[in-house]
């Protein structure tokens, strides 16, 4: 039997068990375990028990479970009502005024999360009440919450990306600075959408509030020093080799644990939660990521990616057109399934065709990472949607259609990363050295 009906075989079976409900790594591994026993004369279980094992029992991945932790310990906190109060005052002077609170918490609360969901419901929280009673536009407050929510899988550390960096075997500590120059570019898409809307719509914008002096809006701040200084210690001791991802994962925990704390936010209760919330997400990605091992070793077995790796030289495409060809299908699957599982259900398959034709697979990650942040806000299954549906009471159609312009943000933020991608590469190539 041919290589590519078996694919066309397999994919079938994934497609059926996932339209059935049941589990993803269940899905996968069934079909991992059928294509095995069926297809190649290597025994199942012994594949199984080797993929389960060999992609959990990872000191790499052990960076998971403790970067998830510390965006739980400082869900619980009140940093993001610090981070509304702190940033309020010095951005009144901006067309949209308060409206840029939004990208900004986002930003920073995603350095911390790791989690799109995370980062866009703690935010909103605080947020979306105070823009309301200020008298902003519902419409816009909403939209921009919905795109700026999606940093929290784009600013390192992200969960996403050390997902990607394990399935890819890249560097995690690459990936991580590769994500900085695309996070603040998209922040500054975002706030020019904003400003232009502004110049555009003047009557939905507020008069500017009384304006402080300096020394108050230091004051008003205040509280945001510890989070930005956990910040910079947990990208800083990776970058001078002092730790490993891994171990300022570890770092983070101890930090966020003392900033927690210090805010009067941890308590025997909170750091209960916080520790079942990530186990309960750790398990989660770590079973996905377990059964894609094993669909994994059933792929090289038949030779799947390799022939396709090769049907795709054959073609000779151009960069541009591959990159189109999966940006499209990356997006139609984000609206049947989760980041995590769109990484890893494509990386065995997809990375053999990238590297064939040339490309970076540090801007690969990258350009992956974006597209999972568009599935975020693309009905029916963004998860951005649900949280700001429950938060605001509005129709998830409502929601996606007040998030459309900031959509389009993301995908001219792929288009720019595409013609210059130098605005992933340089920040990895400069500070860690370019790959040999």
């Amino acid at each position: 039997m041919g290589t590519l009906t078996i694919a066309t075989i397999l994919f079938l079976l994934l497609l059926v068990l996932l339209f059935a409900g049941i589990w993803i790594a269940i899905s996968l591994a069934a079909v991992a375990w059928f294509g095995l026993h069926f297809f190649t004369s290597t025994p199942p279980d012994v594949n199984l028990f080797q993929s389960f094992w060999g992609s959990t029992a990872s000191w790499t991945l052990a960076a998971l479970p403790l970067f998830i932790w510390m965006g739980e310990i400082l869900y619980r906190t009140k940093l993001s009502e610090e981070m509304f109060e702190g940033l309020a005052p010095w951005l009144n002077w901006l067309p949209g005024r308060l409206m840029h609170v939004n990208i900004l918490a986002c930003g920073i609360f995603g350095t911390v999360s790791g989690s799109s969901a995370a980062t866009c419901a703690t935010i909103a929280k605080v947020a979306l009440p105070e823009l309301i009673k200020r008298g902003y536009d519902e419409k816009m407050a909403l939209g921009s919450l919905c795109g700026a929510g999606t940093l929290g899988i784009l600013l390192p550390p992200s969960i996403i990306m050390v997902v990607y960096a394990v399935a890819a075997e890249v560097s995690i500590l690459k990936v991580f600075i590769a994500g900085f120059l695309p996070g603040f570019l998209l922040m500054a898409l975002f706030s020019g959408y904003i400003i232009v809307w502004a110049l555009l719509n003047p009557g939905k914008t507020p008069k500017a509030e009384a304006e402080l002096g300096f020394r108050e809006k230091l004051y008003k701040s205040r509280h945001l020093i510890p989070c930005m200084l956990l910040i910079v210690f947990i990208v800083w001791v990776m970058m001078i080799g002092w730790a490993t991802a891994t171990e300022s994962a570890a770092y983070g925990v101890l930090g966020s644990l003392a900033i927690a704390w210090w805010s009067g936010g941890l308590n025997r209760d909170s750091f209960w939660q916080s520790l079942m919330g990530a186990t309960r997400l750790s398990c989660m990605i770590m079973f996905i990521l377990a059964g894609a091992a094993f669909l994994s070793s059933c792929m090289a077995f038949t030779g799947i990616p390799k022939a396709l790796a090769e049907w795709v030289a054959s073609l000779q495409p151009n960069r541009y057109m591959l990159i189109a060809v999966l940006a499209g299908i990356y997006i139609l699957l984000g609206t049947a399934l989760d980041g995590v599982s769109m990484i890893v259900l494509t990386t065995s398959i997809v990375i053999p065709m990238v590297e064939k034709a040339g490309i970076d697979l540090i801007w690969f990650g990258i350009f992956i990472v974006l597209l999972v942040e568009i599935a975020e806000v693309t009905p029916p299954l963004g998860f951005d949607l649900f949280v700001l549906q429950t938060m605001s009471g509005r129709d998830s159609n409502y929601v996606a259609y007040a998030s459309i312009p900031f959509f389009f943000m993301m995908v001219l933020c792929i288009v720019l990363i595409t013609i210059f991608p130098e605005i992933v590469t340089w920040a990895p190539d400069v500070l860690l050295g370019k790959p040999k």
